[in-house]
């Protein structure tokens, strides 16, 4: 099997959540494809910054414009070693889309690597994934861990929870582990 990782996402998503894996698996040597429900190579999602600023939440800016570089229509899951979900606003959605369901059984049912950041859980919780396992992701969705039989492990922002084949992370500032230990389980290694 080739070092291919699939990323889904759609407008909205966290712009740092999706691009610091993006590159930082691509200087690892891995090939990396996005995609977004209803769109195609060449067309773009538009990213949002979430900052930790004070208030009882994180605030919003706009990002930067992302070129999606695959179709989801044409993704098959046997070409990929793992899976990444960033978050932001974009998992809310993109659950409701029933391919995108399906394709999280299906790396799941395969044991293969599962990596989602903050909102991305949402993903997780909406594809039954999470049952009887440990996760994180940003506190505001603790209780749809919980609802979905799930453990949610309360994590500083900087932190990761590994459980089996899912790495989760409640936000972008924990960026470096939860790409570190997902590509751990994509079965490399790394020296630190």
């Amino acid at each position: 099997m080739s070092k291919r990782v699939l990323i889904i996402t759609g407008d909205f998503t966290e712009d740092y959540e999706l691009m610091v894996p993006f590159q930082a698996l691509q200087v690892l040597g891995y090939e990396v494809d996005v995609v977004c429900p209803g769109k195609k190579a060449g067309e773009q999602v538009r990213t949002a910054v979430h900052d930790f600023e004070g208030d009882q939440t994180y605030t919003e800016k706009r990002g930067h414009n992302f070129t999606l570089n695959a179709t989801f229509e044409e993704v098959d899951p046997d070409s990929y070693k793992g899976l990444m979900i960033p978050g932001g606003r974009a998992p809310e959605y993109i659950r409701l889309n029933a391919r995108v369901r399906e394709l999280v059984q299906r790396f799941d049912r395969d044991g293969k690597p599962i990596a989602a950041i903050c909102h991305g859980v949402q993903v997780l919780t909406a594809s039954g994934v999470v049952h009887g396992r440990r996760c994180t992701s940003y506190e505001a969705c603790g209780p749809e861990v919980t609802l979905a039989g799930g453990e949610y492990v309360p994590t500083a922002i900087d932190g990761v929870v590994v459980d089996g084949n899912l790495v989760t992370a409640p936000a972008w500032p924990a960026n470096a582990v939860w790409v570190r230990e997902f590509v751990r389980l994509l079965g490399a290694r790394i020296e630190i």
